[in-house]
């Protein structure tokens, strides 16, 4: 059984909006485990990201998962927000430190709030009993000091309550693999959850990898080069590209994860259904499928 879970984030204007709830219903009934809606970098988009998840929770039959950061916050307003999801009957919360604002050279701890994610996971842990999702990076993050430095802090974000980790994307499939191993020899017995990013648009993704020091192989780019101006192949080979990823994955073991979607629910849709995932209540469709891919 293949289990999936997809991220979305706060549309700005009303076409964005028209374009995410479209992938929404889209998505719906492939029965993901949970959707997660993200935080800007500095807290800007707050509002809305309670917004979209009160109204993922009360109109869809999606499990709500909104994102909750460190940054710019005292401990007790980002806990309050937490409870007021716990109100709301929202359980699951997706914990990160948080990317600084653009405009600041480095993260700095808010002076009364969590100084990082191991530290927001116990604090959510004290207001009630969330499911907590925290991030990882098989390639190491990039303000890491060393690979055992980030798993270390991997370690305490799981100790501290998490239930699972949710990778950076990565197009290295080996890169992850040998991280999943580092994490059971570290005794991290949290599931590592790949997280896959299916390439709309080449040039994005590759800016992308730069902030988050994920790795672009030279076949990914020798596979997209020259198609720039050719969107309709541009889809066909980003679906060939992720098809290839994740039924790789699911060769060595992996039963779970998690889409970045960037609102758009085509190519995530082609992967799910390439995995095995169907429509909910097609049961033995998904279970046959799955056992193929397999």
């Amino acid at each position: 059984m293949i289990n999936v879970s997809f991220e979305f984030f706060p549309p700005n204007d009303a076409q964005m909006e028209a374009t995410l709830w479209r992938s929404v219903e889209r998505l719906a009934p492939l029965a993901p485990r949970f959707v997660s809606v993200t935080y800007g970098a500095d807290g800007s988009t707050r509002e809305r990201t309670h917004r979209l998840i009160t109204r993922i929770q009360r109109e869809t039959p999606l499990t709500g998962a909104p994102h909750l950061t460190c940054i710019g916050a005292p401990q007790a307003e980002i806990l309050e927000i937490a409870r007021q999801y716990w109100d709301e009957g929202i359980r699951h919360i997706v914990a990160l430190r948080g990317d600084p604002p653009r405009d600041t050279a480095r993260y700095v701890p808010h002076p009364q709030g969590f100084a990082y994610a191991a530290d927001l996971v116990a604090g959510l842990k004290r207001v009630a009993n969330f499911d907590i999702s925290v991030a990882a990076y098989p390639e190491v993050h990039p303000e890491a000091c060393s690979a055992q430095f980030d798993l270390d802090n991997l370690r305490r974000k799981i100790d501290a309550g998490a239930s699972r980790a949710i990778t950076q994307f990565f197009y290295d499939s080996d890169a992850f693999l040998r991280f999943r191993d580092a994490c059971a020899s570290a005794g991290i017995g949290a599931t590592i959850v790949p997280g896959i990013l299916p390439i709309t648009r080449f040039p994005q993704v590759c800016t992308f990898a730069a902030r988050c020091g994920a790795s672009i192989p030279e076949w990914l780019k020798e596979r997209f080069a020259g198609l720039d101006e050719d969107a309709e192949t541009r889809r066909l080979i980003a679906a060939a590209v992720a098809i290839e990823q994740v039924q790789a994955l699911v060769s060595h073991g992996v039963r779970e994860f998690h889409f970045y979607t960037l609102n758009r629910a085509e190519l995530t849709y082609a992967i799910c259904h390439a995995l095995g995932v169907r429509r909910s209540g097609d049961a033995q469709a998904n279970s046959a499928a799955a056992v193929t891919t397999a």
